[in-house]
């Protein structure tokens, strides 16, 4: 197994990792994110419908794009969980608000749970989140859920984010939320220095 890009143990989750997506031959994790990001629940991901080799050739031109990247969540060994980090100017949402300096967009899918964990999608987000604000030049977060997500509003409001208007995207119309590191930092301590343990 290749090394991680960042580890990290939570008391309630065991040990969490973040490596980029494999989008090589062997295409191992892309047939695992396939059959995620083609169900019903995935579906504001507008990937539902392509062909695993259009989801390759998608991730790729991502991949050489260098403002979009795509990464593979795990906890212990098992994928939990497929997250996006982009540049909000190359996006449709960068249409929508007024980009500042240092904002990065985060998109997380987790994998199908069954049964459901509940409170699962705030805790790992609150894992991953100190790792994301651990590159200095990220100032400020941006997400997009969809407007009827009460629930995603609300996990959002608790962690820190400040909601604001409500937008039409490809697709959905969404609510723009924003954490800056300011307030992050005033909530948890960021992870001074990635661990590949």
């Amino acid at each position: 197994m290749r090394v991680p890009a960042w580890t990290t143990s939570d008391p309630e989750l065991g040990r969490v990792s973040v490596a980029p997506l494999q989008t090589g031959p062997d295409g191992s994790e892309l047939a695992l994110v396939h059959s995620w990001v083609g169900s019903e629940r995935a579906r504001y991901w507008e990937m539902a419908g392509a062909s695993p080799q259009e989801l390759a050739e998608r991730y790729r031109e991502l991949e050489r794009r260098g403002t979009h990247h795509a990464w593979l969540v795990r906890i212990g060994d098992q994928p939990v969980g497929l997250l996006h980090t982009f540049s909000p100017q190359d996006h449709p949402v960068g249409r929508c608000y007024p980009v500042q300096p240092g904002d990065l967009g985060i998109q997380l899918l987790l994998a199908p749970a069954d049964p459901p964990r509940p409170g699962f999608t705030g805790r790992l987000a609150g894992v991953v989140t100190p790792w994301i604000f651990a590159d200095p030049a990220v100032r400020r977060l941006v997400v997009e859920p969809d407007a009827r997500d009460q629930r995603a509003l609300a996990r959002l409001t608790r962690t820190g984010f400040t909601l604001g208007p409500v937008v039409q995207l490809p697709g959905k119309q969404a609510v723009l939320a924003f954490l800056d590191r300011e307030r992050f930092e005033d909530r948890q301590p960021v992870a001074s220095t990635p661990s590949t343990a």
